[in-house]
């Protein structure tokens, strides 16, 4: 199995042929040469996060492509049709195995209604909270972390690599930041991944781990 990042919280993860595309947003670049897609999955329905035009041109070339996410992207989607996932669900998807955890996302401000979101962990490996920063009741290989936000403060993006405790951590959520931030945060997040014997690897858009 392979992730590979993409600008701001996309992800693509591939496994035998085919491959499952996470939070592809308005900050993310068109993913023109993704095949073999066999589901999207989106944490919530913030615009950053996946938009309409995204979905349907990945579903130009993978038509037969699964579109997941929690309650507030259904009623935020339209006409796009949703399967609705909620925290303690477990979804097959051949060859992934979706498992779902979280239900809100992190609080920006009091006077900010909180939406759904969800996060997701793929095959009991790869983990990815959406905008929370919610621990799965699971072993982590790598983890995806959030490190620039206007809900995330660093030292809490530090205590949930902590609690967490993955093997591997690479940042993402990032478009928001400049490169000076970026050297600000990454190196707090190492130290981070670094108290659980874990490796912070920064991958740029475009690159990818092996599980």
């Amino acid at each position: 199995m392979k992730v590979t990042k993409h600008e701001h919280a996309c992800q693509v993860i591939e496994k035998s042929s085919s491959a499952l595309i996470i939070d592809p947003g308005a900050f993310t670049l068109p993913l023109d040469d993704v095949t073999g897609v066999v589901a999207i999955v989106i944490t919530h329905e913030h615009a950053d996060h996946w938009t309409a035009e995204h979905i349907e041109r990945i579903r130009q070339k993978n038509p037969d492509a699964r579109l997941l996410g929690p309650a507030g992207v259904a009623a935020a989607a339209g006409d796009l049709e949703v399967e609705v996932v909620a925290p303690g669900d477990t979804v097959e998807i051949e060859p992934f195995t979706l498992s779902f955890f979280g239900g809100e996302h992190a609080v920006i401000h009091e006077s900010i209604p909180v939406i759904d979101n969800v996060g997701v962990l793929v095959d009991g490996e790869y983990y990815y909270g959406g905008d929370s920063y919610s621990v799965p009741d699971a072993t982590v290989e790598v983890l995806a972390a959030p490190i620039g936000a206007p809900w995330l403060k660093i030292g809490e993006a530090m205590d949930y690599v902590v609690a967490v405790s993955p093997r591997r951590v690479f940042p993402v959520h990032d478009a928001t930041i400049s490169a000076i931030g970026k050297n600000l945060s990454n190196p707090r997040l190492e130290w981070a991944a670094a108290q659980g014997g874990g490796e912070y690897v920064v991958l740029e858009p475009g690159e990818s781990l092996d599980l």
